[in-house]
């Protein structure tokens, strides 16, 4: 790992004293061995939320998870150059050492992976740290998402920021403990209700449903692992001896539970056999369920539709439901990605680091072909540029956008919307009259009359 050089300096000028570690007033973790509650006294009355292993094992969670961070990594990040002239942001076209490190963050992460990760460590527990390494020359050459259960966001005396890391093999981190200033770390968090440097994940807000449902789920694994219940039940109309009971028993033991369940016993003796439907209480449990995952979709901001609670509106456009999905979910992510990496790459005012959210709507294919045929009917693309979006070879001729003649710009039309009557025939202007053609100035080279008239009626044509 390379550093440039600031740490012997810091420590000089540092009191360590003066150092305070920033934590957050609550447990977020039980990775070594912390206990975390719902609220004050959850502990002693059982009611203790799972940790973050566990909590991701809920299939709310998990989808809520994959799915935020999954459409944000499959979006292309652009390194992107302000065209001052045109006054726009187009595709940096040169080799700039910044896109090496935007396509490749890592020696063992591409682009998808590393940012799959960070927003895997945002959503699961608030806090994304980056650590920058630098080349010689003090150029970013690589980036690494750290533990977040590994670093503790630390303020000084004076009010500056540093970070302490524990090891980390990978990122190059091979000592104990090692204290970083702030310019060495990108720090993405979520909401920040108590501390500016300490974000909370949407588990804080579904943390106690999550558990819920894990423990729905794992009471009704135990319950249909040890039931022995067949799809009906079979009566006798008489008593029944000892040995037919415990023959009967061990056959429903045998042959009714876990797999086998909802097979049906066949007997004799005159046994009649009656269907058994599902008690209202387990009804009434798979609805709770429902609930939960309900829940944990509400606190991710995630609509319940996109991770398979219930139908997707049969009204919406899809281009209208990836267009409300960005704005409530996706938006404010990216932009801090975006700003995150500009400032932490150093990069130049003209220079900023993009995610291309074409991509969002990629598979809506009609949408976006009506689209650039509306851009390109108004003059608002030209066809290669166009085709450009479609990954196609440009065409001669295609460069250029294009308009009907019979439109007008607005300034002829207010000079026309100037005249007493505008929709008047004789209120129009006549054409230009062309000038009368002039006789060819004398030439002493011509003796012949005849070669004169003809030259003069040639000048006629």
């Amino acid at each position: 790992m390379k550093f440039p050089g600031w740490l012997t300096p810091w420590r000089k000028q540092t009191d360590l004293n003066t150092v305070t570690p920033v934590r957050a007033p609550f447990s977020l973790t039980s990775r070594f061995g912390t206990v975390i509650e719902a609220f004050g006294g959850a502990w002693q009355s059982g009611l203790v939320i799972d940790d973050h292993d566990n909590l991701l094992k809920f299939s709310a969670v998990y989808s809520c998870v994959s799915l935020i961070a999954g459409d944000i990594a499959k979006l292309r990040l652009c390194l992107l150059r302000w065209d001052d002239r045109a006054r726009i942001w187009s595709d940096e076209p040169g080799a700039s050492p910044f896109q090496k490190v935007l396509r490749r963050p890592n020696r063992y992460q591409v682009r998808l992976q590393f940012i799959q990760q960070w927003m895997i460590s945002k959503l699961l527990w608030g806090n994304t740290y980056v650590l920058i390494e630098r080349d010689n020359r003090g150029v970013v050459a690589a980036l690494y998402v750290l533990d977040p259960a590994r670093v503790t966001p630390l303020v000084a005396g004076d009010g500056e920021i540093y970070y302490q890391l524990s090891t980390n093999r990978l990122a190059g981190v091979r000592e104990s403990s090692i204290t970083v200033p702030a310019s060495e770390i990108i720090h993405d968090r979520g909401e920040c209700p108590w501390h500016p440097l300490i974000g909370i994940s949407p588990l804080y807000a579904a943390g106690i449903s999550a558990t819920q449902g894990r423990r729905i789920q794992s009471n009704s694994q135990r319950f249909f692992e040890n039931m022995s219940r067949p799809s009906g039940q079979l009566t006798a109309p008489g008593t029944i001896s000892d040995d037919t009971a415990a023959r009967l028993k061990k056959e429903f033991e045998d042959r009714f539970s876990g797999a086998n369940l909802g097979r049906i016993f066949v007997g004799g003796d005159g046994l009649k056999f009656e269907a058994m439907t599902m008690p209202a209480e387990q009804a009434q449990l798979i609805e709770q369920l429902k609930w939960t995952g309900e829940d944990v979709a509400r606190a991710f901001l995630v609509p319940a539709y996109k991770i398979g609670l219930g139908a997707a509106p049969s009204l919406g456009h899809v281009a209208a439901l990836n267009q409300e999905y960005y704005q409530q979910v996706l938006q404010k992510n990216i932009e801090a990605i975006e700003d995150l990496l500009d400032a932490g790459l150093a990069l130049p005012a003209d220079l900023s680091a993009e995610f291309d959210l074409d991509q969002l709507v990629r598979m809506d294919g009609k949408t976006r072909a009506e689209t650039t045929e509306i851009k390109v009917r108004s003059g608002t693309l030209s066809p290669n540029e166009a085709r450009r979006g479609d990954n196609l070879p440009p065409v001669v001729g295609g460069e250029s956008p294009y308009l009907q003649q019979q439109n007008f710009s607005l300034a002829a039309l207010a000079r026309r919307d100037a005249r007493e009557d505008p929709f008047s025939p004789a209120a129009a202007t006549p054409p230009a009259t062309p000038p009368a053609p002039t006789a060819p100035a004398a030439n002493d080279d011509i003796e012949d009359p005849e070669e004169a008239r003809a030259a003069f009626l040639g000048a006629l044509k």
